[in-house]
């Protein structure tokens, strides 16, 4: 049964006795033993909430889980401030990696927040079945992530300063081993400061072998007038070449909203921020993240969405590419249109990966 291998819970499965091995790491077990939590002393004395959060010192990675397998990590929670005397934008300087198996390159490497569905260095409520982020600041993820000989999670900081207060656990499950048939999880950031008008931004390429892609994030901020969201989404898979096997139909329909997100209210147009299990337009805004207090809305406006393909898996069993069109809508039509998009892909397949594009340094991630 999937149970005893870590994998299948829910509601029907809930009272399914297994023999997995439930443990849990966090900056008070750092390496998850079993008796072995919660043993650093406060001014409390030992063992009153001696060590909750550790320190990422500036330029440092930091190893936040190290484990053998086989397990299935099936849940995680992290919390971090979003700034700090040294500026803004620590949600995108910050970089989580993870490695299954003692690979050299990371399959999961992407910007602390975008990865929950956070972009642009801002906080954002996210209430979807596999990501959900909480007030203020609570990202939890509820992807399953089986390993089969071992699990290593980083984090990077790439802030100016060293950050404080960084709160973690990874709740896990070591099993006799995992199904011949599991994937690996794998999520990739990518993004274009101005895209090209006329041709398609790529959410994923090079991606190579057998698997199933399960999700976009994307962080479109608008930098031309009028609506933004005539973009088809194209998914090329095994041999695909310069015609698409899936093609969506608009950007917002592929985020499962309708008519450009908008309700008239009091006679004015309006964008209408939603959240879904499987689809969501959780943010939406024009005020500058940085210095809201002093510039207000001075910002182009920025977009947050995501889609899980958690019940309709794009399945592949070669190759994968993802791409979506920047094209524009007003009076006259249709038109190509540039813009600043950001996005996180999410899939899983059967290892080795591809290597993944170089990550641009920090100061080329900040929001526009």
């Amino acid at each position: 049964m999937l149970q005893n291998q870590g994998l299948g819970f829910g509601l029907a499965t809930a009272p399914l006795m297994t023999n997995g091995k439930t443990r849990s790491i966090s900056a008070e077990n750092p390496k998850g033993e079993a008796g072995g939590g919660g043993k650093e002393a406060s001014n409390l004395g030992a063992g009153r909430k001696g060590r909750p959060c550790i320190t990422l010192p500036q330029g440092d990675t930091v190893i936040l889980m190290e484990v053998d397998g086989p397990g299935v990590i099936q849940q995680f929670w992290m919390t971090v401030t979003d700034r700090t005397d040294k500026g803004y934008f620590v949600l995108r300087d910050l970089v989580l990696r993870m490695y299954w198996d003692g690979e050299a390159t990371p399959s999961v490497e992407v910007p602390l927040g975008d990865f929950f569905c956070n972009g642009f260095g801002a906080r954002s409520i996210v209430n979807s079945l596999p990501i959900v982020v909480n007030p203020t600041g609570g990202m939890n993820c509820y992807f399953p992530m089986p390993f089969g000989k071992s699990a290593k999670i980083t984090v990077e900081n790439q802030h100016a300063a060293d950050i404080g207060g960084f709160f973690y656990q990874f709740n896990y499950t070591l099993v006799d081993r995992i199904p011949e048939e599991a994937g690996y999880f794998h999520a990739q950031w990518r993004r274009e400061n101005i895209t090209t008008e006329g041709v398609d931004y790529t959410i994923l390429d090079n991606v190579k072998g057998k698997g199933h892609y399960i999700g976009t994030y994307l962080a479109w901020a608008a930098l031309e007038r009028y609506w933004w969201g005539e973009g088809e989404i194209k998914f090329f898979m095994d041999g695909d070449e310069e015609w698409p096997t899936i093609c969506g139909t608009g950007t917002e329909d592929y985020f499962g909203g309708a008519w450009c997100f908008y309700e008239k209210r009091d006679g004015k147009i309006v964008e209408v921020p939603y959240n879904t299990p499987y689809m969501g337009y959780p943010y939406y805004s024009k005020t500058d993240t940085t210095r809201s207090d002093i510039f207000g809305e001075d910002s182009v406006p920025m977009h947050g969405l995501y889609r899980w393909h958690l019940m309709d898996p794009i399945r592949f069993e070669n190759d994968l590419r993802v791409t979506i069109q920047q094209i524009g809508h007003n009076s006259r039509g249709l038109f190509e249109r540039t813009d600043d998009v950001s996005s996180v892909a999410y899939w899983y397949q059967a290892e080795p990966h591809a290597p993944f594009p170089a990550l641009p340094p920090a100061e080329r991630r900040w929001p526009r």
